[in-house]
């Protein structure tokens, strides 16, 4: 007999690498000048924040899909507006880094996702420096470090670029981590797109309007409705699917097709794009970042298990440690009430990476013991 919950949790999970796989390749694809040839990462930003708000409206005012939450102007003040900055930062500059550097690398360069949150939380308070997260950090530092070293078409632009954007988007985490969550706002994946993308829109145009409007004056630049539409369309997918995903596994699944998500782009992209070689020393650099991702993960998640069973009796542990990875998530629901939907909507703007994917689970995965506990 097919178990068919199963059946829609691996569907949940194949559409999820899919798309995640897919709207990396296919940004690539247009920006890159050997291909579609439209070197406008902000632009191309631009027309997915502007997609998604403008889909996020209808939902919200129109066909009334969920309710709008009680945003005063001082939580927009001070919680919205900042974390659109970063999260309008970390996509720009994630997008300009497929002008000078290939996928594959791209991918390796994120394995530095868990090392930028984890410096961004202790520099914020949020997370304490221990000994055995350090030495972690370190091993995947060092394993991108040897990753870069063995990339025949290294750039150093590219590089700067792309790592500029991951701690951006790490320090966005943190952000909404602290603000949010001393707010006590809960957010769904419609209503942060309804809140974030438009004020992410007005925070790209300042520089569109003084890098990309002028080169859009003087050279010629085409355009396809269709191309564009279908991958605003793609990306919005995939907030959606990830949210799905959530909803439907734990954080120790998520991390797993995360990390299978990972090696399935970078051969993708050597196929895509033949330009993109993958050497040796690219593997092993990228497979200690792995190594040093994993212990990182399994840290957290032995972390969460033991905060959670300590305050449980004998046979609560029995009944409830089956359901621990399925707990650690239980913070993404969109009708989750417990005061730390921040984090929750912080996923859902997720465009791309697995890794980061990751180090955020690990943060809600934490907070919400604590709400237990309490």
């Amino acid at each position: 007999m097919i178990n068919r919950p199963l059946v829609l949790t691996y569907l949940y999970l194949f559409i999820y690498i899919l798309l995640s796989s897919g709207v990396i390749l296919y940004n690539k694809w247009v920006l890159s000048p050997k291909y579609f040839n439209f070197p406008l990462p902000i632009t191309l930003t631009m027309i997915h924040m502007g997609f998604s708000g403008a889909v996020a409206f209808f939902l919200v005012r129109v066909f009334k899909v969920v309710s709008p939450v009680k945003m005063t102007f001082e939580i927009y003040a001070t919680c919205v507006i900042p974390i659109s900055a970063f999260f309008a930062s970390s996509l720009w500059f994630g997008n300009t880094a497929y002008l000078h550097i290939s996928v594959a690398f791209i991918q390796m360069l994120k394995a530095l996702m868990p090392v930028a949150t984890f410096l961004m939380a202790v520099v914020c308070g949020t997370d304490k420096l221990r000994c055995d997260v350090f030495f972690n950090m370190l091993l995947v530092s060092v394993g991108v470090v040897v990753s870069s070293y063995g990339e025949i078409h290294f750039n150093v632009v590219g590089t700067v670029y792309q790592v500029t954007g991951i701690f951006a988007e790490a320090l966005r985490l943190v952000l909404t981590q602290v603000l949010l969550q001393k707010k006590g706002l809960t957010l769904n994946p419609i209503t942060s797109l309804y809140y974030i993308a438009p004020c992410s829109f007005v925070f790209l145009f300042v520089p569109w309007y003084l890098l990309e409007k002028p080169n859009m004056q003087v050279t010629q630049i085409q355009f396809n409705f269709w191309i564009f539409f279908s991958n605003a369309l793609c990306a919005l997918a995939l907030n959606f699917s990830i949210f799905l995903v959530i909803g439907r596994t734990g954080a120790v699944t998520i991390r797993v097709a995360g990390v299978l998500k990972d090696w399935i782009l970078i051969a993708l992209s050597t196929v895509i794009f033949p330009e993109s070689t993958i050497t040796g020393l690219n593997i092993i650099g990228y497979a200690i970042a792995l190594c040093g991702v994993l212990m990182y993960n399994y840290i957290k998640v032995k972390d969460v298990r033991a905060s959670q069973l300590s305050s449980e009796s004998i046979p609560e542990r029995m009944v409830k440690d089956w359901k621990l990875e399925k707990r650690s998530s239980d913070i993404f629901t969109p009708n989750s009430n417990n005061g730390n939907g921040g984090s929750g909507s912080s996923d859902m703007n997720v465009d791309e990476e697995a890794p980061l994917l990751a180090s955020r689970l690990s943060h809600s995965g934490r907070m919400q013991v604590g709400s237990h506990n309490k």
